[in-house]
């Protein structure tokens, strides 16, 4: 869908990225998408054991 990107690419991503949220928040936007993402790959198996119904 969205071609190759490359690394110019990913410089301009990230230079958009600093200039929005400012150096000193980028730590914690990792850390928050990490974890995010992390979440979400638990969630199938998450699915698959909790029992049907509430």
């Amino acid at each position: 869908m969205f071609g190759g990107v490359g690394p110019t690419e990913l410089i301009l991503i990230l230079a958009v990225v600093m200039l929005l949220f400012g150096a000193s928040k980028l730590p914690e936007l990792a850390r928050s998408m990490g974890s995010s993402v992390g979440e979400f790959k638990k969630s199938p198996e998450r699915i698959r054991t909790e029992p049907e119904g509430f």
